[in-house]
């Protein structure tokens, strides 16, 4: 009776408590630090991860999805998950989002993109200047000709030439990080500004005069007019966007 009575009180063994969600994805994040996986690396199958993770196949489709949203995991179909491109894309969408979405921050949002892109490219005016070979100078030159031939009012050729001066600009520096923050900066920046009106086609000239400026002082390596050149750049845009918030 006794020796029953034991038995009886012994607990029943637990089921394996399902990871939560979170865990699922930051489980997948370690497993590609872990093995030191690059972008365009395979990942294990969808059973492989079960395993690892002691998750659900519907937990790990769940991490799956969040994380190719975030560009840290691609799903190539019929062939795989790889390790995605690690862009800022998700940066782009958040930062555009809100730029649309909310009255009181749209402006804000313009007014701090614009800041930062000043703030990356005159904090390294010393380095660019002395970083820019000649080949990158006459590709700078070619983008400013471009934008003098397409002119602000006709299609994307201008606001193509201009992202594509300012991404080069700062590509010496060989930090992947700054290139997809001024990239992704941009790409909000374009796409936010036409719905605040703060593009206006009697700044053109003003925009491409100061591009040339900014060419030229990098073919003279003269860095102090290279900053003067930027702050002179940016402040229409400055003054753009506060006087678009002033009529709202």
């Amino acid at each position: 009776m006794k020796h029953g009575a034991e038995r009886s009180a012994t607990p029943e063994p637990k089921a394996a408590r399902q990871p939560l969600r979170q865990e699922v994805v930051d489980g997948v994040k370690s497993y590609i630090l872990r093995n030191k996986l690059r972008p365009g690396d395979p990942l294990p199958s969808e059973t492989a991860l079960c395993e690892a993770l002691g998750a659900s196949r519907s937990s790990v489709r769940e991490a799956i999805r969040i994380l190719t949203a975030l560009d840290i995991v691609e799903v190539r179909h019929g062939h795989g998950t790889y390790v995605g491109r690690l862009s800022l894309s998700a940066l782009v969408e958040s930062l555009t989002f809100r730029g649309l979405l909310s009255p009181d921050d749209d402006f804000q949002v313009m007014a701090d993109l614009v800041e930062v892109r000043e703030l990356f490219e005159r904090g390294m005016a010393d380095r660019l200047v002395g970083a820019l070979d000649e080949e990158q100078i006459d590709r700078l030159q070619g983008f400013v000709d471009t934008m003098c031939a397409a002119g602000a009012d006709k299609g994307h050729g201008f606001v193509d030439a201009d992202r594509s001066f300012h991404t080069l600009l700062v590509a010496p520096l060989g930090n992947d990080l700054i290139g997809q923050l001024s990239a992704a900066f941009w790409d909000v920046y374009v796409i936010v500004a036409p719905h605040l009106d703060v593009f206006t086609h009697e700044h053109e000239a003003s925009t491409i005069a100061n591009h040339q400026r900014i060419v030229d002082a990098v073919r003279t390596r003269d860095a102090a007019e290279f900053a003067a050149a930027l702050t002179d750049h940016y402040a229409p845009v400055r003054h753009r966007i506060a006087e678009a918030r002033a009529r709202r």
